[in-house]
């Protein structure tokens, strides 16, 4: 059992007070039942909705959003909105994201409450595989996939990056796949042999990919198998 105050604490993310306020304001119920004192003991699995929307302490959460051009991987900017308004969820602030993209870079998002999890997407010792769709300034010369397959030195760093797979689709167009996450990575590897990004899209991470059916902006829950892509086997 759980007092129903400390409930909307750990579930829509508010303070002690305002949950009083908002049951005073009868925006609660339990069991189809409007509650207004929030020292009431209840079920942890208890029928709970806050202005409509049902309320679960059912544990981890875990989304795959397209992430749109133009939104930020934060919870908070004063320049641009961030991919967070995007979320239609009862305590969003408590996602985090695992694996940022740049304002200007759409494609494979994916943001979670579970920390361990997130560390198994991100920690460079998992080594796990991103694939990007780049769009390219000029024309791609010969070599860079050779080049990028031995690992090439990005200006500020002291080791060349792990070796990353290419492959050409179009003469401006290509497929990138690297094993690390370093800052501005793929703009900065072909900003080494002289091109520039202009196009920047993720398609997947390890074995999870973009799910097609989504627009940018749109989202969706993980499935138990996408969860355990990334969970010890």
């Amino acid at each position: 059992m759980i007092r129903l105050d400390k409930f909307l604490c750990e579930t829509v993310g508010v303070t002690r007070k305002q949950a009083a306020k908002v049951l005073k304001e009868e925006r609660v119920t339990v069991d189809g039942e409007v509650i207004k004192n929030g020292a009431i003991k209840i079920a942890e699995d208890a029928d709970v909705e806050f202005d409509g929307m049902s309320l679960s302490l059912s544990g981890p959460r875990y989304y795959m959003m397209n992430k749109p051009e133009g939104y930020v991987c934060s919870h908070d900017d004063p320049y641009n909105p961030t991919v967070f308004v995007l979320l239609d969820e009862i305590g969003a602030e408590k996602l985090h994201i695992a694996g940022r993209l740049d304002c200007d870079t759409t494609g494979l998002l994916l943001l979670t409450d579970d920390g361990q999890w997130s560390h198994r997407v991100t920690s460079p010792k998992h080594k796990c595989d991103k694939t990007y769709r780049v769009w390219l300034d000029d024309a791609v010369e010969e070599g860079v996939a050779a080049t990028f397959a031995e690992g090439i030195k990005l200006r500020g760093e002291k080791t060349e990056t792990l070796p990353a797979q290419m492959e050409q689709l179009d003469e401006k167009e290509v497929l990138l796949t690297i094993h690390e996450g370093k800052y501005h990575q793929v703009k900065r590897m072909f900003a080494a042999v002289g091109n520039k990004v202009v196009g920047l899209h993720r398609e997947s991470i390890g074995d999870l990919i973009l799910d097609e059916e989504l627009e940018p902006g749109e989202y969706r829950e993980l499935t138990k198998e996408e969860i355990a892509l990334f969970l010890p086997k």
